[in-house]
């Protein structure tokens, strides 16, 4: 049954089992620690001013080396869902794999938990994908970040209150997840891809084409015609 928080915010979508935490609580801890109990679908969010913070368990059907996917589906629901909100010049891009970025400023980004010692052949049981985004007030309590980092508020985005932005990223992710289950991955693939926020890899190479393959890695060819790999299960495990 959909539900409205405890003030009044923004429904969830059908089907979908919001908890909210206390503010010290974490949102991605608890959700590994009770998506097997919690099961498909609880979304566990954190009540704070400063920073959006929740995880969402699911239920794979895929074994675990395509099931990890479900990551680019979910940072293309945290992009589309903050690109709703950002001024229209404004550009939100992502930094491979789950960094989240405002006109090249890191406002937050993702993680996935799957069981532990679960076999890439096999399907798990669980995953989590948790989120992060700072909001704003660090400067009040007297932190300064960088020009690499920013906040929403800094981007000019002073209204997004987080619960409710929880409820349009899960509505988001459901569009993402249905037509990955009724078409395939290759639309899922190139919306992400298009968010990728420059032309290079991690050693600064230029990058020619880019891909997602079918275990979550990414696929580089420079302007020479020379590949390289990042293997995703390592990089988002680290992340």
């Amino acid at each position: 049954m959909s539900q409205r928080n405890a003030e009044g915010g923004e429904r969830f979508p059908p089907l979908l089992t919001p908890v909210r935490l206390r503010e010290r609580e974490d949102a991605f801890e608890e959700a590994r620690a009770r998506a097997f109990d919690a099961g498909a679908g609880t979304v566990f969010h954190v009540g704070r001013f400063d920073l959006i913070e929740f995880a969402v368990v699911l239920e794979p059907e895929q074994p675990l080396a395509a099931a990890r996917r479900v990551f680019f589906a979910g940072m293309n629901a945290l992009a589309e869902t903050l690109a709703t909100d950002s001024p229209p010049e404004v550009a939100v891009t992502v930094g491979y794999p789950g960094g989240l970025t405002l006109d090249g400023g890191l406002v937050g980004g993702a993680r996935l938990a799957w069981p532990e010692g679960a076999r890439e052949q096999d399907i798990p049981d669980w995953l989590v994908f948790g989120a992060m985004i700072r909001v704003g007030g660090f400067q009040e309590l007297g932190y300064r970040f960088d020009p690499s980092t920013t906040t929403l508020e800094e981007a000019g985005m002073t209204q997004v209150e987080p619960v409710d932005f929880t409820a349009r990223f899960c509505r988001h992710l459901m569009v993402e997840i249905d037509e990955w289950l009724n078409v395939g991955f290759k639309g899922v693939g190139a919306r992400y891809l298009a968010r990728l926020s420059d032309g290079q890899d991690a050693d600064g190479q230029n990058v020619a084409a880019r891909v997602i393959a079918p275990n979550g890695d990414l696929a580089l060819t420079d302007a020479g015609g020379a590949r390289r790999t990042r293997s995703f299960a390592a990089e988002v495990a680290a992340a």
